[in-house]
């Protein structure tokens, strides 16, 4: 198997986790009945943390669809080579760092994390359109 199919996985994995994280850290604030709840209630805010593991999740899943696309189609067309695995590398790496980036609160290396896996679909495209 390719290197792309398996970080494709990984990448599906880390969405599975990032879900997991968003969810703990909403239930630790609103509570285990809030969780398995209707959740029709107004609440507060969420907390610094639990707001970024949500926001860090949402932004994954803006992405998660182009590099899926990309990233099939590529294969699909049969222009799997160097550079649809950096770009996979690339976004995989990117949104892995990206998690615990955004939830510590750190700036500037999160965007340029963030601009890091976008290039990495860049690739995949580059490959597909034009590989």
């Amino acid at each position: 198997m390719r290197i792309e199919m398996t970080l494709l996985g990984a990448t599906i994995i880390l969405a599975i986790v990032q879900v997991l994280l968003a969810a703990q850290a909403k239930t630790m604030q609103y509570g285990t009945k809030w969780n398995m709840g209707a959740r029709d209630e107004d609440l507060p805010p969420l907390n610094p943390l639990a707001g970024r593991l949500v926001r860090a999740q949402a932004n994954l899943f803006e992405t998660l669809p182009l590099f899926i696309g990309a990233l099939l189609g590529a294969a699909y067309a049969g222009k799997l080579g160097d550079l649809t695995a950096i770009g996979a590398g690339l976004y995989f790496g990117g949104r892995v760092l990206y998690v615990p980036l955004y939830a510590a609160g750190v700036p500037v290396i999160r965007t340029l994390v963030w601009m890091a896996s976008s290039v990495g679909i860049v690739l995949i495209l580059w490959a597909l359109l034009f590989g």
